[in-house]
């Protein structure tokens, strides 16, 4: 019986219909064309499916030879990758066999971070050559993974091997700045400004608003309020709600009661 089949099978035994069991994962369209032949469902579909039925995917595959092996291979790959046996999980995946559109994308990514990981241990090792042979290799896989979240990881390494070429890695790598900013924040709520303000200070993108309101912050935590005033102002235009309600209270703890009362007044329109 085939999956689209014996999805139906369950489906009708479990007595419910179609736009039940889709939920709000999929859509009744791509429902019905799976339980007629006419497309067949990712590993993650599936797996809301059978949930869904109260079966266990293997029920749904055990008679698709082809992606039963596959199926087997990944399980295994999984388990040796959860152990950090990395080698072990690498030669596990020579074993399977594309196209599947059930597991081609998992597959893809464990080899990728399989790679990766051996790469970065052989790196350490000093194995340079063959480090480079792996992150190339795992370039080649990127390209098809649909799931890569994996570049900046490979461009650390190529850096790490690589160095002489530095800048041309360097402009190619995503921009720091959120997770700085958001370090930053932390820092400051720990009580660290000093370390808030470096973190700050190291940001590529220092024109922005919340960058201004951040550094705000900062002066204003330390009191110095003529400093912070200056910084909330330069986004007072962009982030009123954030920024007025804080120059109020700069201005009446330097004592300019009129440019406090201005700031409260815009508070109450």
């Amino acid at each position: 019986m085939e999956l689209g089949q014996k999805l139906r099978q369950a489906r009708l035994e479990a007595g419910i219909t179609q736009r039940q069991l889709c939920g709000e994962e999929i859509t009744r369209n791509m429902l019905s064309q799976i339980e007629n032949g006419g497309a067949r469902p990712s590993m993650q579909t599936l797996c809301y499916l059978a949930r869904q039925l109260n079966k266990p995917v293997s029920w749904f595959l055990e008679e698709d030879s082809a992606v039963s092996a596959n199926l087997q291979v990944i399980e295994a790959a999984r388990e040796a990758f959860a152990g950090g046996d990395w080698e072990r999980c690498r030669q596990t995946l020579q074993d399977y066999r594309e196209p599947d559109s059930l597991l081609d994308q998992e597959y893809r990514l464990l080899r990728l971070q399989t790679l990766l990981s051996l790469a970065e241990r052989s790196a350490g090792e000093g194995k340079k050559p063959y480090a480079l042979t792996l992150l190339a290799e795992a370039e080649t896989v990127a390209d098809g993974c649909l799931y890569d979240t994996q570049k900046r990881r490979r461009l650390l390494l190529q850096l790490r091997l690589q160095p002489e070429k530095r800048a041309a890695v360097i402009r190619q790598l995503p921009s720091l700045d959120e997770e700085l900013l958001l370090r930053s924040e932390a820092a400051r709520e720990a009580g660290d400004l000093t370390r808030s303000q470096a973190l700050l200070e190291s940001m590529e993108n220092r024109d922005t608003p919340r960058w201004a309101v951040a550094m705000g912050e900062v002066f204003f935590a330390r009191k110095a309020y003529a400093a912070a005033a200056k910084w909330y102002t330069l986004a007072e235009d962009a982030l009123p709600e954030q920024t007025v309600p804080r120059l109020e209270q700069c201005f009446e703890a330097l004592g300019d009661y009129k440019l406090a009362y201005h700031y409260a007044c815009k508070q109450r329109k």
